[in-house]
Parts: C-alpha cells; structure tokens; sequence
C-alpha cells in the first residue's frame, strides 16, 4: 500500500503520487473563497441562503471544434451580461471547448474584463493565424523537447494553431492566480487504454494544481503531469506542457484515420519542392490503401523523385502494388507502412539527411504507422495501490486523448463526490444527437453507481428539441441541458443538427 507522507501542512509534495478522492488543499481554499462571490452574486438577485448553503454550480462546455470554442465564448459573454457569471464555480471542458477556456485563462481575471477579452479572442480569430516558420520552430521545440515525442505534437503545430491561430507556450499552472476571480478551471480528456480495453478509469482531468484520474482519485501535482515516476515518486523530471499541446490533447478526435491524415496536409503550402512532395505522396498513399484504391501512380511518382533526388543511383523501395478483387486489405496496410518507413529510412540513411527538418519526419511516419498519440509518462507506473485498478499500474506509459470520441461533455470531473456539485448547466455544441451525452452520462453512472438524475425525453422532441431541459433526481445533482441546435435557436426550421437551415 502506498503512504502519501506530506512535509508541510496543508500542501501536496511536489514528487509524490497522490490517492485520495478528497479535493487537493489548494483547491478547498479555493472553492471557499469562490462561495463567497458565488453568495453575493446570488444575493444581487434576492436569492437568500446562509454560507454553508451556497450551491456549486458547474457550468459544461461540450466538443465541437471551433463551432464549440465560440460557442463557449458567447455563452459567457451572456451569461455575464445577466449578471450571472459569478455563479459559476466550475467551468469544465472537452475538446473544442477547451481551447476557448485557454484563450480565456491567458487572460489573468477575465471574467471581470470579459467584453474586452472577447473582443481581442475575435479579432485573433479573424486575422492571418501562425506563419509557417513559426509553426515549424514550435514543432522542432516538442521534438526535441520531450522524451515522448507523438501525432499529437504534429497536430498542435498543424491543426490546432489554424483554428486558434495562436501558439499558446503558458503553461496551466502559470496562467493560474491563487487569488483569481475566476472559475476553477478543468480541462477533461481520457486514456485510451481503458477507453480501447473498458478496464480501469478513462475519465482523466487536469487542473491549475492537480492532473489524474477523476474517479479512481489518484493525482499528481499539475506542473510534474508527463514526468516520469515509480513507485509514486518522480523519478525524472519533464518540463510542463504548454497550452498548445494541451489544446491539442483535449481536442485530438481522431475517430475517422482517414479525415485525420487528411488534416495533416495543408492543401495551401507549396508542393514544389521534390523532398515535400515524397512525403505528401506518402499520405496519399496511405489514404488510398484505407479507401481500397488503386495507388500505383503515387508509388510511380515517389520512385520517380527519389530518382531524381539521388542522380538515379538505385532504387530502395519494393515494387509497386495495386488493390484488386479479393485483395487482402491488413496486408495492403501492412505492406504500406513498411513502404513508408522504408522511404522514411532512405532519406535518413541513404541520403544522410539526419538533421532537422528530416528526423522529425521519419518520427512522424513512425507514430503514423503506429498511431501514437497523446503519449506520456504513467506516473502510477509499478505502484501498489488496492484503491487503484490494476489496468492503470502495469504500463511505463499512457496515451491521453480527446474525451468526445467517449462522451463529448466533461461531466464525470464534476461528478467527482467531494466536489459537491449542485447544479450542473451543460452546453452542447455536438453535432449529432443532442441528448446523446447526457443520455450516456446517465447510463454510465447508473452503471457506477454515481447520483444523476433520470434522463426521460419526449418523444416529439428526439427530432426537435428545444432550447433546454431540466433534469431532477432525490440526492442527485440537478442538470441543465441546453443544445445548440434546437428550434428556438433555429427558427423552427431545424433539418438536421449538423446542417440546421
């Protein structure tokens, strides 16, 4: 069994694994101080009630993309227009979200200024984004950075920087003010072994002071979250990720392979050079195998560059292949990733081109074929610990991913029992159905045993929902659902939740 031995009173030691489903201090202290504006925000309305009776509010923002990361934004900027905004204790994210809450937070109090920090989040929206020399530093930076270098590092710099059109290098930690007048932040994704097994707990948070899994209630300090550990105690340190990549994590949706490589091109960036040209072959390629489609022509083209590149000295590279009736698809995927890493190593090997920007690529081509992402330090690696499930013990390493591809809302952080969440207000900025994450969330607690209220929804209104539901349970915490897509926001012309009129 593992002892958790505190130095000083009242303070999580810095190095150590931390079990227990109680709140870290510093949070505690928080959520006291929180009470009080919480009060007086309250009592501006002629809602009267004593100090220990102060309910905790949490509000959810759900995934979406940049659909969501406005969204987001709107919505506070109304609810701070009500005068409601200092209700809110928790403000919680997934995904798209996310990266709403990261422009918020950079800002130190922004829930006092909100007008004018909307304002500048707009107008960054609405500019010119990161340039590609930019882009490319940032990436060598993670590269050479980390000890686990994966896609998700490739899809901050090249997916997330064009929809926030920023490089956020502040950390969580440093964006955070003990004394804030802000929501406590938490940011939700999961891992993707339990997710892939349904063993142990996927539901993984990360706030200003602690980072781990919700449920089973075992953390470690926010700033040491990527370093390594064993037995409970660090053993390696690793730099705390920036805003970037966690934006990153938080919003690697990556159910779709295909749309994923897809993104990882820039239709927009020159193809000119004979070296660039490989390896946006090399996508295609890939894509063309997924799809079943015939790819001789890019094999061709790859073949015909490396010629020119090398003077046509030699050929590296097999023969090409084609896709026909009865083709065996898991060995045309398996052909093709031994295809790309082989141009991979050519270019390292045989044209001796072991420096930057090509190492970075053969690493790329390498977490390709292995669809790597998210890849971190296990900081309960060999512990021993009954509290913990056993599927979180055994690996040296984790892999943390976007939480919509299990549940597009972040309710199971606040779910957490010593957060005494009284009312949680979800926002669903989900394309599809949208009562899909409240329905889950209530199936998955009935399952575990966590109070949530009974989810019943009419039948008329599965087809055409309205602009919000109120979902009520003895004991349980009271819920607010509210889509996006309903017929009060849609005029009542609302087709389909993707593509309303």
């Amino acid at each position: 069994m593992f002892i958790q031995i505190n130095l000083l009173p009242d303070m999580n030691l810095c190095g150590e694994v931390r079990i227990k489903h109680s709140l870290n201090k510093k949070e505690e202290e928080f959520v006291a101080r929180r009470r009080n504006t919480v009060l007086q925000c309250l009592q501006k309305f002629n809602i009267h009630c004593s100090q220990d009776k102060v309910p905790n509010i949490a509000l959810l923002g759900s995934g979406g993309g940049q659909r969501a990361m406005v969204g987001l934004l709107g919505s506070l900027v109304q609810l701070d227009k009500a005068g409601l905004l200092d209700c809110i204790l928790y403000l919680c994210g997934v995904s798209g979200s996310t990266w709403c809450m990261a422009s918020l937070y950079k800002e130190p109090d922004w829930s006092t200024k909100l007008d004018t920090v909307k304002d500048k989040i707009i107008k960054r929206l609405s500019g010119e984004g990161v340039n590609w020399k930019d882009i490319l530093a940032k990436l060598k930076k993670y590269y050479y950075g980390k000890d686990f270098f994966s896609l998700t590092d490739v899809w901050a710099v090249a997916f997330v920087t064009s929809f926030v059109k920023e490089i956020n290098e502040h950390t969580l930690t440093d964006t955070w003010k003990e004394d804030s007048k802000d929501p406590f932040p938490i940011y939700t994704v999961i891992d993707k072994h339990c997710k892939q097994s349904e063993e142990g707990d996927p539901w993984f948070e990360i706030n200003p002071y602690e980072a781990g899994y919700s449920l089973t209630g075992a953390f470690v300090d926010a700033s040491n979250f990527g370093s390594q550990f064993h037995e409970g105690s660090k053993k390696k340190d690793q730099d705390e990720f920036d805003m970037l990549y966690l934006q990153a994590v938080c919003g690697s949706a990556l159910a779709d392979e295909v749309e994923i490589w897809k993104w990882m091109k820039d239709p927009n960036s020159p193809s000119t050079d004979e070296c660039y040209q490989v390896f946006m072959d090399l996508v295609d390629m890939n894509i063309a195998v997924l799809e079943g489609n015939d790819h001789s022509a890019l094999d061709q083209s790859i073949k015909t560059t490396l010629n020119d590149i090398c003077g046509g000295e030699g050929q590296p590279l097999c023969e090409a292949f084609s896709l026909g009736p009865g083709a065996d698809l898991n060995a045309d995927k398996q052909y093709t990733r031994q295809y790309t890493m082989g141009v991979c190593n050519y270019f390292c090997d045989k044209l001796k081109l072991h420096s930057w920007p090509f190492d970075v690529l053969k690493s790329i081509y390498g977490c390709m074929s292995k669809w790597i992402w998210g890849r971190n330090y296990n900081f309960l690696h060999n512990m021993s610990d009954e509290a913990v499930p056993t599927a979180l013990l055994q690996n040296e390493t984790r892999e943390y991913i976007d939480a919509g591809l299990l549940n597009n809302s972040p309710y199971f952080s606040v779910l957490r029992e010593k957060r005494g969440v009284d009312l949680i207000i979800s926002l669903d900025f989900s394309e599809g159905d949208p009562f899909m994450t409240v329905k889950e969330t209530a199936k998955t607690c009935k399952k575990l045993n966590i109070p949530f209220p009974e989810v019943n929804i009419p039948s008329e209104d599965l087809e055409k929902p309205k602009d919000f539901y109120v979902f009520k349970g003895q004991n349980t915490p009271t819920v607010i659902h509210i889509p996006l897509f309903n017929v009060v926001n849609c005029g009542g012309k609302l087709t389909s939740f993707s593509h309303p009129e």
